[in-house]
């Protein structure tokens, strides 16, 4: 059943608000459809979609299951319900879901591969029988990488790390052959970025936005970003907005339209302070979050370090960094369904990161003490004192609900939205040893690229 047309067009204008930094108008409009939406299942998952882009798994979740009441055998509609509830921590009822999915349709690679992430597989309780079924019958392609990434999962939940190594590189590679994506050109902007934003810029006058402003919690993604969102979050004066694309939606709303990556980052270099930061401080509110205190957890923001600094000076920058190897690791066996295009090979995640800890490096040169380092392995080890420091650097009160962060109830759509319910632990501290054979050419090409071989020992 098609929607109607009016109602494509009133979702069509929900995208441009979105689009245009205007959530708390999208969001309106979004509530308002959804009240004549009666029993439009099709109408239903589109608003579920919306939702989920302006930051409200919660609202998804109530769409999409609605949907679900209208077509239950639909598994489309079940799998959305399924991701927005691990979104919002109901991971056992999701896996439920996720069980109906694969058994409605054995060929939703995806389906396979998010349920493998929702709890650690064991020999009594694995999927890897009816997942080498799957990948048998699969088509080079989507459903295939899927498909080797859960493979890979389940077998290193097993303790079985050459096949779990063995499926992970088949699917990375596969990935990496579908996509068009070239490494040289992301390294070449972070160097741009750090000629155009050198000590002279970053002297310049500029007041900039005076607002409090929000937490920016930052970094390589799998790097500890969402542990860190969720101990700042348990704070009673704060409120995390998650992984959201405000600021560089704003800067490149102010920027107008720019001929490519190196036009947009002299553009806003020449962007006035003030007006970014309120355009910021704008878009943001349209969340609807009341706390004092705001977390922006996007890691990619590492690279407006310098536009963060002018535009918001009262805002606070957390950074996380993790050792080489785990953090390659990491990457490479994360299935990111949007963005980082260069965790599907070894060489491209080396020089990705090298190139993210050279423009990290000319931050602290240019802002003296504006950053946070937290190191992962640190913060697992000795919780509560890394918490502390965290904390004082956000200019809060201590609190003791941030060292029970897993209790924190709020959404955290991310690859970590599983683990992030547990408590602390650091049984990925080192995991990447296991395999540290076939990672031979991360820590090759990381020593090339000029990093110390004793960072990675």
């Amino acid at each position: 059943m098609a929607v109607r047309s009016g109602v494509m067009e009133e979702l069509g204008d929900v995208a441009r608000l979105i689009r245009s930094g205007r959530i708390g108008e999208a969001l309106a409009r979004l509530t308002a459809i959804e009240a004549d939406a009666g029993g439009d299942g099709v109408l239903l998952q589109h608003l579920g979609e919306y939702y989920t882009h302006c930051g409200k798994p919660a609202d998804a979740a109530r769409c999409y299951r609605r949907a679900v009441t209208l077509t239950p055998d639909d598994p489309g509609c079940l799998y959305n319900l399924a991701t927005a509830l691990i979104a919002t921590g109901q991971t056992k009822e999701a896996e439920g879901l996720l069980d109906r999915v694969v058994m409605l349709n054995p060929g939703d690679g995806d389906a396979w591969q998010n349920r493998s992430t929702l709890r650690r597989q064991t020999p009594e309780a694995n999927h890897v029988a009816g997942l080498l079924e799957a990948v048998a019958r699969a088509r080079p392609g989507p459903e295939e990488v899927a498909l080797c990434h859960a493979l890979a999962k389940e077998y290193e939940d097993l303790g079985e790390a050459g096949p779990s190594f063995d499926w992970l590189k088949r699917g990375a590679d596969r990935r990496r052959s579908l996509l068009s994506y070239q490494v040289e050109a992301d390294v070449a902007a972070m160097a741009q970025i750090a000629d155009v934003f050198d000590a002279g810029l970053m002297a310049q006058p500029g007041a900039g936005c005076a607002d409090t402003g929000p937490v920016f919690v930052l970094g390589l993604p799998r790097s500890g970003t969402t542990l860190v969102d969720r101990i700042i979050s348990s704070h009673s004066a704060v409120e995390s907005l998650g992984e959201i694309n405000d600021f560089a939606l704003s800067l490149m709303r102010l920027a107008g339209d720019a001929a490519g990556k190196g036009d947009l980052i002299r553009r806003s270099s020449r962007l006035d302070p003030e007006a970014l930061g309120r355009a910021y401080i704008d878009s943001t509110a349209g969340y609807g979050a009341t706390a004092p205190m705001l977390i922006d957890k996007t890691p990619v923001n590492f690279l407006y370090v310098g536009l963060i600094a002018r535009a918001l000076p009262n805002a606070r920058i957390v950074h996380l960094r993790r050792h080489p190897m785990d953090s390659g690791y990491a990457l490479y066996k994360t299935l990111f369904r949007m963005g980082c295009p260069y965790s599907y090979d070894l060489k491209d995640i080396a020089a990705y990161m090298l190139a993210h800890r050279r423009l990290m490096d000319h931050w602290r040169t240019v802002l003296p003490g504006r950053v946070l380092d937290v190191d992962y392995e640190a913060l697992v080890t000795d919780q509560e004192t890394q918490s502390r420091r965290i904390i004082a650097h956000c200019g809060l009160d201590w609190q003791d609900a941030c060292l029970r962060f897993h209790e924190n109830t709020s959404p955290a759509a991310t690859a970590s939205a599983a683990q992030v319910r547990q408590p602390i632990h650091a049984k990925s501290v080192g995991l990447w040893r296991r395999y540290g054979e076939q990672l031979t050419p991360l820590a090759t090409a990381l020593v090339a690229g000029g990093m110390d071989p004793a960072e990675l020992a």
